[in-house]
């Protein structure tokens, strides 16, 4: 028996059909219609489950249910994105919208870190434990929370935002308008800031040498693998982020006190280079004297795929 998942993204729209053994046995991918109505781009997921099911030679209608997770915050009830902006996607009736497609198969909806959580916890570094945290580093950073052994869509069911957790008073300012959140100072997009400033101030470093002295061409990983070559304004600027990063990851510590913090996303590939100090400032700042784990995440890019077929397991729990 299968189940369908999608992780939908504001580059790339992906789906999967998952086996019960939570492996991927059949997947499709295409470019966001970026500018499409959201009935348009429902109309493209439906194309695409149908190809799914051409592929595995069963009828559709074999398919246990269909997940998607999608950036962006969701309603109380789960059926509604409610915004998400890099979609373009404003009050979309999602679950209702692919309803008309398929009537016969229940359909789930969550964010999309929330079920890369849930991913991890039934095929990735969280299995066996009830509580972990999980932070995608990426152009954002999003965050996923494992509450008593089940995916925890907040108090009142509107989600967690763990990105927009402040903790620099007057910090940087965030894409939600206020300043000094997670997600303006521990993300991909920091890191390019940085290392544009760099450029224009420090024309002898070795970020200016990589980018070739063209800011547009400046990545978190050119500022990363920098730092690794031991440039000095490159260290400054990723111990800046790792201080950013271990003050971030000790608040939800002290919030949750979870058996496993995971780090996902592109940052997360600089390995013990980023894991290392993390660990040893999350020890030092922690208000608990014992070892909470600092793991990466384990599913990469699969994680949206798997969580969202596993949302209606989720619902079973």
């Amino acid at each position: 028996m299968y189940q369908v998942g999608f992780d939908v993204g504001g580059t790339n729209l992906k789906v999967g059909a998952v086996d019960d053994n939570m492996q991927i046995a059949a997947s499709r991918y295409a470019a966001f219609p970026k500018g499409e109505t959201y009935e348009t781009i429902a109309a493209l997921m439906a194309e695409q489950v149908k190809e799914l099911a051409k592929e595995l030679s069963i009828p559709v209608t074999d398919f246990k249910s269909i997940g998607i997770a999608t950036a962006g915050s969701i309603d109380a009830g789960r059926t509604v994105i409610i915004h998400a902006h890099n979609l373009g996607f404003h009050n979309v009736p999602m679950v209702d919208e692919m309803h008309r497609h398929f009537p016969e198969i229940p359909v789930y909806l969550a964010n999309d870190a929330d079920a890369a959580a849930l991913a991890e916890l039934h095929a990735g570094a969280f299995r066996g434990r009830k509580t972990a945290v999980l932070l995608t580093l990426g152009t954002g950073v999003g965050g996923g929370i494992i509450l008593g052994g089940k995916m925890f869509m907040g108090g009142m069911g509107h989600g967690n935002e763990l990105g927009h957790m402040i903790v620099q008073h007057g910090g940087p300012i965030c894409t939600c308008g206020n300043r000094g959140c997670i997600e303006s100072l521990c993300t991909a997009t920091w890191l390019i800031q940085q290392g544009r400033k760099a450029i224009v101030e420090h024309p002898i470093s070795l970020i200016h040498e990589k980018a070739e002295g063209d800011m547009d061409k400046v990545t978190a990983k050119i500022v990363i693998d920098s730092a690794k070559e031991g440039d000095a304004i490159a260290l400054d600027i990723f111990n800046t982020y790792v201080d950013s990063l271990s003050s971030a990851i000790t608040s939800v510590i002290a919030l949750l006190d979870p058996e496993v913090v995971a780090l996902g996303g592109g940052v997360s590939l600089a390995g013990e280079f980023l894991f290392e100090p993390v660990r040893e400032l999350v020890k030092k700042k922690s208000f608990f004297k014992i070892y909470h784990e600092v793991v990466p995440a384990q599913l990469g890019n699969t994680a949206g795929i798997i969580g969202a077929a596993l949302l209606a397991k989720n619902e079973e729990l």
